[in-house]
């Protein structure tokens, strides 16, 4: 019998161990101190998104009266959304200690973060000349009141809660006119998004000086506020969090696009699921905005420090201080890829694999841009689920159409957050004759894939194709871990230009030779490649399995990977986020091991190996074991056909494996346990898989 009543880890809570790994990045004194705050702004950026998607859908189920027992493994909504409200209130502690010893440690640098308090005369004019000239401008400064609607706040800005006591004497005629009826006054004004958070101040004896753009404005109050006569005033930052779900329209006469762009501009006024305060607060000035605003839920109240908004500590200047961030590792090239001759030419006479950010996402943008000048390709199919601020990608596709190739673009619309910007991506290559796709009724679109064809010279159609585990994203390729295969592979290019028919004509399923496509297949080809490794385990023979994934949270996987371990298959997992699997435990996992690897690069890859009797399977895939990977998304997943590359997947795999710098174990207690090096040598897995590669570079070279 298990050692553990428990079957499963709640995934709510998994996720929060994961982000308290997040954390551990910024507490650790190894971390340079830039990154350390760099990792500070991915905690609080990553806790902002929990709580509007998240939280939020637990919050749902509770205010509808439902449990959510069968939907969240045992536990009621009500009781999770307390566990999940205490846990937070401790990380947000956590991490306002790690930031004021940060901040200490900064100082021994020579930087100081000081307040409006602590200025010096010649910053004070500096404060004055800048709110002025750049702060002013854009500031909103809204006067409440009990007569007035009370505005709208965006769940993506900070704001300032002004109180002011007035003097007694003020004149009577402006407080009828303004309709106010008591001495308190209170006002709002919204900290602008279009100036640096961080102002840098004039430098003074060797010594760097930021102040907060919040503080700027606290500095500044007597000029904002100089028409009231008021004895006193005070500014606490607040800031609130919405629930993120998107109400599509049902109206039939609208199109998609319109649906999902109406539904982006409502998300902003949805439900409160988190009000975060300065715990400084005056209990009159807390108590007159959650009234004013309508929040009653003790659940969605978190006291905080000073400053709100810390995701904004991933911008935080560098001030050329280089020596305090990761020395950066330049990308390396792929042997046997040029930047100079043709790739597609390459491609042709065998597969290539990219793994950014050890090799350089630019092979990806001179596939596009050489298809896109090449005469003879006709044809540009693309899948685009998160794209850069300013996307070579989507320049490259509209190059091509320009230059009369038949560009086809399914782009997922619903990509959580950046609906918005991939709206106006869809509108810009419309304006350009791309042909769009609007994803496939009831499944999100998450498969990264690109397909191309090509007419010779002797009229010979010859197909080419680029399949990933990351999104087309230049600028997210320089901190996520992602593969990528280039392939001329021409029955696997086959099956590709059945996934985007599947695109066109949703209501026919396609079989596949090759490629394993969600929602049809990924649940039931793995699970087949397990019952395989099972039945070898069985009868004798070698089995092992290896996955590497981002997270692991279906209850159906997880159970068949405890039959597997049960028969004496040997499992190893790489799992960074989310795992609801409990490794470890006698008669249910104790031939399971999973670690979590969270460093200086976000591991994102997904890669699956299987034995298969010493003769390995080898996959790559954009789908992570999750419900909504394997039932309500298109996905897909290759097969890996090339030795060469498998045994880099593999030996790249068994690198993160062997490592014992950055990695903790997943167990049910959640405490992120590190990894003990037990005499061992230091062996950072990320840091020795750019050597990998470097050194692969190095053989080929002394070859040569």
């Amino acid at each position: 019998m298990p050692l553990t009543k428990n079957r499963y880890i709640d995934r709510e809570k998994s996720w929060l161990a994961f982000n308290f790994r997040v954390l551990q990045e910024a507490a650790d004194e190894k971390v340079p101190l830039l990154d350390r705050l760099r990792f500070l702004g991915i905690f609080s950026n990553n806790l902002d998104e929990f709580f509007r998607v998240r939280y939020a859908a637990i919050r749902r189920l509770n205010m509808n009266g439902l449990s959510g027992e069968d939907i969240l493994g045992g536990i009621s909504s009500q009781q999770l959304l307390k566990d999940i409200t205490e846990t937070v209130i401790d990380q947000q502690s956590e991490s306002l200690r790690i930031l004021s010893i940060i901040e200490k440690e900064l100082e021994k640098e020579g930087i100081y973060i000081i307040n409006e308090t602590e200025t010096n005369k010649e910053q004070q004019n500096f404060l004055r000349e800048f709110f002025n000239q750049k702060v002013s401008p854009e500031l909103v400064t809204i006067i409440l009141n009990d007569l007035d609607e009370f505005p709208l706040l965006k769940d993506t800005s900070g704001y300032l809660a002004i109180k002011m006591v007035m003097k007694p004497k003020e004149d009577a005629s402006l407080l009828e006119k303004m309709k106010f009826k008591k001495n308190v006054r209170y006002a709002m004004i919204e900290i602008p998004k279009t100036i640096n958070r961080f102002v840098v101040l004039p430098s003074s004896n060797e010594k760097q000086y930021i102040i907060m753009l919040d503080d700027v404005i606290r500095y500044n109050l007597h000029h904002i506020f100089n028409i009231f006569e008021y004895e006193s005033i005070s500014a606490h930052m607040i800031k609130i969090t919405r629930d993120a779900e998107l109400e599509l329209d049902s109206d039939l006469n609208k199109s998609f696009l319109e649906k999902i762009s109406s539904g982006v501009k409502d998300r902003r006024i949805g439900e409160p699921v988190r009000f975060v305060y300065d715990q400084t607060i005056e209990k009159d000035t807390l108590k007159f905005f959650l009234k004013r605003m309508a929040i009653a839920s003790k659940e969605s109240l978190i006291p905080g420090g000073r400053y709100h908004n810390r995701r904004d500590y991933m911008d935080f200047p560098n001030l050329g201080r280089f020596d305090l961030l990761y020395k950066a590792n330049v990308p390396l090239r792929v042997d046997g890829l040029s930047y100079e001759g043709s790739i597609l030419k390459s491609i042709e006479k065998k597969d290539y694999l990219v793994n950014a950010p050890y090799q350089s996402f630019s092979y990806i943008i001179k596939f596009l841009r050489e298809a896109a000048l090449d005469p003879y390709v006709t044809t540009i199919k693309i899948t685009l689920y998160r794209l850069s601020k300013n996307s070579q990608i989507v320049s490259s596709l509209i190059n091509a159409a320009k230059n009369g190739k038949k560009v086809t673009v399914q782009i997922e619309l619903q990509a959580r957050f950046d609906e918005a910007s991939n709206i106006s991506y869809a509108e810009m290559m419309q304006t350009e004759g791309i042909e769009l796709i609007f994803g496939v009724k009831g499944l999100k679109v998450h498969s990264k894939i690109c397909y191309i064809e090509r007419i010779d010279e002797h009229s010979k159609l010859k197909r080419y194709g680029i399949i990933s585990t990351g999104n087309f994203n230049e600028s997210s390729a320089r901190v996520y871990t992602d593969v990528t295969l280039f392939t001329a592979h021409q029955q696997i290019l086959k099956d590709m230009v059945k996934v985007f028919e599947f695109f066109q004509i949703n209501y026919r399923v396609h079989r596949y030779k090759h490629l394993i496509v969600s929602p049809h297949y990924t649940r039931s080809k793995f699970t087949k490649f397990i019952d395989r490794e099972i039945s070898n385990a069985l009868t004798g023979k070698p089995a092992y399995i290896k996955l590497k994934m981002n997270s692991l949270s279906d209850n159906k996987m997880i159970d068949k990977l405890y039959e597997a371990s049960n028969a004496g298959v040997k499992i190893q997992l790489i799992i960074r986020g989310i795992c609801s699997l409990i490794p470890g435990v006698q008669g249910m996992s104790e031939n399971i091991e999973a670690v979590s690897i969270v460093d200086a690069y976000l591991e994102h890859s997904r890669v699956y190996i299987f034995c298969n009797d010493d003769n390995p399977e080898v996959f790559i895939s954009s789908a992570d074991f999750m419900t909504r990977n394997l039932d309500a998304r298109v996905e897909v997943s290759c097969p890996i056909y090339d030795d060469i590359i498998k045994k880099e997947l593999i030996e790249t795999f068994d690198i993160g494996w062997k490592g014992n710098v950055k990695v903790r174990f997943h167990s049910e207690k959640l405490d992120n346990k590190y990894r003990l090096r037990e005499n061992n040598p230091v062996f950072r897995a990320q840091q020795e898989t750019y050597l990998y590669y470097r050194d692969k570079i190095e053989v080929v070279t002394e070859k040569i």
